[in-house]
């Protein structure tokens, strides 16, 4: 109630009390004054009532319009939240999921790495029994030593290339090669097993001798760059295709113009040159002959 309703009802309570004194005590006009009075009081306290219902009621439905949109904002708030927790939820079990393949997939991979591990550790096992038995037969494929144990003395390697030329020339001849033997003196002194050396050009002039399969002839050059030895020893034959060549130096390995024979020649040319750290490797062109290259430190 506001201070005005009060007002006007205790105006109105006065005005009655004092309308019921004046029917006894005062004069007629004054009776209907304060009963008039009384009714005006009564009628604005009654208007003032309904204004402020009425007000209370516009504020009402107000105040019911703006908790209703209250209401519903929270609603789709809650709804959106409850939709963004599903959608956590799922990400959440999308997550456990792969974690539970990444844990799979890392025990396949513990697995495969233990595996992979053991087939290196067979590997290398396998690598050195085959290192162990390729040195055997390096080894093996080496000649005899002839003088020296450490297998080096001092030894002129024109002179050695010479005598293996006259070893193997009839055989030449009847083949129809020639072999000449070039250089730049007639001496070129190397720290070398004398018997190796000799078995090293044999092999190959004799390698020559078979697969040449036509007239030709062979030259043996022999230089010096720096402190190594330059050694080419090239023939007119049929040659070999790229492919064959890489092979030639392989044990008992026989190319596509294979003879008689096992394969150990060029195979021990290779082993004497290595022992002695020089390095030895071929080019040839099919129809065009094949040359054998040397190096070896003097």
């Amino acid at each position: 109630m506001s201070n005005l309703q009060k007002v006007l009802l205790v105006g109105s309570c006065i005005f009655f009390a004092a309308t019921v004194y004046s029917l006894f005590n005062l004069e007629i006009y004054l009776i209907i004054l304060f009963f008039l009075l009384h009714s005006l009081c009564l009628i604005l306290f009654a208007f003032k009532t309904i204004s402020s219902a009425r007000q209370d009621e516009r504020f009402m439905e107000t105040l019911h319009q703006d908790v209703g949109m209250e209401i519903a904002e929270k609603e789709n708030e809650i709804t959106e939240l409850t939709e963004q927790l599903t959608e956590l939820e799922n990400d959440l079990n999308e997550a456990r999921d792969e974690n539970e393949a990444l844990k799979k997939d890392n025990e396949r991979m513990r697995t495969g790495l233990s595996e992979l591990e053991h087939e290196k550790a067979v590997y290398e096992a396998k690598l050195n029994d085959r290192s162990a038995s390729a040195e055997a037969q390096v080894r093996g494929l080496l000649p005899p030593l002839e003088e020296n144990p450490d297998g080096r003395e001092t030894v002129n390697i024109i002179a050695i290339a010479k005598e293996a030329t006259d070893e193997l020339m009839d055989s030449a001849k009847a083949s129809g090669l020639h072999i000449s033997v070039s250089s730049q003196g007639d001496t070129l002194l190397v720290r070398a097993d004398r018997n190796r050396l000799i078995t090293l050009f044999r092999n190959i002039i004799d390698n020559s001798i078979k697969y040449m399969r036509r007239a030709g002839s062979l030259v043996i050059t022999i230089s010096t760059i720096g402190d190594d030895i330059f050694i080419v020893l090239k023939d007119t034959g049929e040659g070999l295709n790229e492919d064959e060549t890489k092979h030639i130096f392989e044990l008992n390995y026989q190319g596509s113009n294979r003879i008689s024979g096992n394969g150990l020649g060029l195979a021990q040319a290779k082993a004497i040159v290595e022992s002695y750290g020089g390095t030895i490797y071929a080019k040839s062109t099919e129809g065009k002959g094949m040359g054998i290259y040397i190096q070896l430190p003097a």
